[in-house]
């Protein structure tokens, strides 16, 4: 299910926000439903139980991306200008969504209760796929170098910017940025620092 009435994208939202501040086990469906504004009986209709609302909240903020990734390959640019647009992508959509990848990674660490995460990670495979495309476009083009694990330059990009967020604290104080400071060096220094560690992983030296 990946196509939303805006009654359930609402209620997706709410669902989200209440889950990043309260934790799963915190927000009751009833919270829910009424922050909302809708009654438990829409909520139990549209998604049948918390467990599959949280399922379908994964599904619902990973399910648009591969249409811009698709938009990326199919793009008149060189192959490195590829790359910056890239990561230009995952890193505004880890920056939009931070409150997804809060509760992801919270469930799933936690392992407390099992998810069914089939959908999720079809998703997954296929975005997976169009990205290893782009880079492998650019090998043929003898733009990038062959011999690279290309499905690691995705947790290379997302794992450099999650240790930031999550030691936003200590970047902060030696940094000496405030919040607006913090989400500037992310967009500015942070983001350059990703492209030309990209870049130097891929360029071929020949």
């Amino acid at each position: 299910m990946t196509e939303f009435n805006d009654k359930q994208i609402e209620i997706l939202q709410v669902a989200e926000k209440l889950f990043a501040e309260e934790g799963f086990d915190g927000a009751s469906i009833r919270t829910i439903a009424k922050a909302a504004g809708v009654n438990i009986a829409m909520i139990s209709y549209y998604f049948g139980s918390k467990e599959k609302l949280l399922e379908t909240l994964i599904i619902y903020r990973t399910s648009g991306m591969k249409m811009q990734l698709e938009t990326i390959f199919k793009e008149d640019l060189s192959p490195f200008e590829k790359v910056d647009r890239l990561i230009d992508l995952y890193i505004s959509r880890i920056n939009k969504n931070k409150c997804m990848y809060q509760i992801m990674h919270f469930e799933l660490s936690t392992k407390k209760r099992i998810l069914n995460m089939d959908s999720f990670m079809e998703i997954k495979k296929v975005n997976s796929e169009i990205f290893n495309k782009i880079i492998e476009d650019g090998q043929n083009k003898g733009s990038f170098r062959r011999g690279i694990n290309i499905g690691l330059i995705p947790t290379t990009i997302l794992g450099t910017l999650t240790h930031f967020h999550t030691n936003k604290l200590y970047f902060q104080k030696t940094l000496g940025l405030d919040d607006a400071g913090f989400d500037q060096y992310i967009a500015n220094e942070l983001t350059l620092h990703i492209k030309q560690t990209i870049k130097a992983l891929l360029a071929n030296e020949n």
